[in-house]
């Protein structure tokens, strides 16, 4: 079922926290650093980056599960910096059906904990849209594509 949607978010590299997180969105891909969820403390998560970027995972799927009772705008954080955070936004109109755009926010990455961003994603309302980082899919898919990302991250390790 999740075949279809052109959603991936993967490490790169298991050693070092520059360059070794990659999100794929079609044709578009984006190169990222885990160093801000090495700097997570929260005790939600302990372990190493696998559990990290599982537990990540686990809040998109939750939002993205929300959107199934009739619809409604989530955002997904993927990209963690001082200056900035990258973010999937992703619409539903009805429910079933899903736009997925990667884009930017002037949110700063550091007043996020990636382990706990969800009291944080109501503050996205400025969102800058990367061009051509867009897909269309069922929210069902989606979630499936997600849910296989993060158990694949988890069983990364430390």
């Amino acid at each position: 079922m999740s075949a279809d949607v052109e959603l991936h978010f993967d490490r790169v590299r298991t050693k070092g926290s520059h360059d070794d997180l990659r999100l794929r969105i079609d044709s578009y891909e984006h190169r990222c650093d885990s160093y801000y969820f090495a700097l997570d403390d929260s005790p939600i998560v302990p372990g190493g980056l696998g559990s990290k970027l599982s537990r990540l995972l686990e809040q998109w799927i939750l939002q993205i599960d929300s959107l199934r009772d009739g619809g409604g705008t989530a955002y997904l954080p993927y990209d963690f910096s001082d200056q900035c955070t990258a973010w999937l936004r992703v619409t539903s109109n009805d429910g079933q059906v899903a736009v997925v755009q990667a884009g930017w926010s002037p949110i700063e990455g550091w007043r996020i904990y990636p382990s706990d961003y969800l009291s944080e994603a109501p503050a996205v309302t400025e969102f800058d849209p990367i061009t051509g980082a867009q897909i269309k899919c069922s929210l069902i898919g989606l979630s499936a594509r997600i849910d296989a990302n993060r158990a694949t991250l988890e069983a990364t390790g430390p």
